[in-house]
């Protein structure tokens, strides 16, 4: 786990991950939050939020998947909301004489 100068961590990937996902340290303590994916798709890495003040003490060291019940995990895709655009009415000038 790498610290980034944006405040984000930044962790190499051994197992697929999805976006949301916690990590924690080998005792279970939640670490970072999984913002987005980069890099390859052979060797992918991933940004994350740190979730303690004390994230430097973590920097260097393995973290895990944090395993959480099926009823709260994160959704793998999601669907983008489609927007309608409705065409403005136009207004008839109508003379009142």
């Amino acid at each position: 786990m790498h610290l980034a100068g944006s405040g984000r961590v930044i962790v190499q990937l051994s197992k697929e991950l999805v976006e949301g996902q916690i990590l924690c340290d080998n005792k279970g303590t939640r670490v970072a939050k999984v913002m987005e994916l980069i890099g390859p798709i052979k060797r992918p890495f991933a940004s994350a939020t740190p979730l303690t003040n004390s994230i430097n003490k973590f920097v260097g060291k393995r973290v895990f998947i944090f395993e959480q019940s099926t009823a709260n995990k994160p959704k793998k895709f999601r669907r983008r909301r489609r927007w309608t655009y409705y065409k403005p009415k136009t207004v008839q000038n109508v003379n009142h004489h």
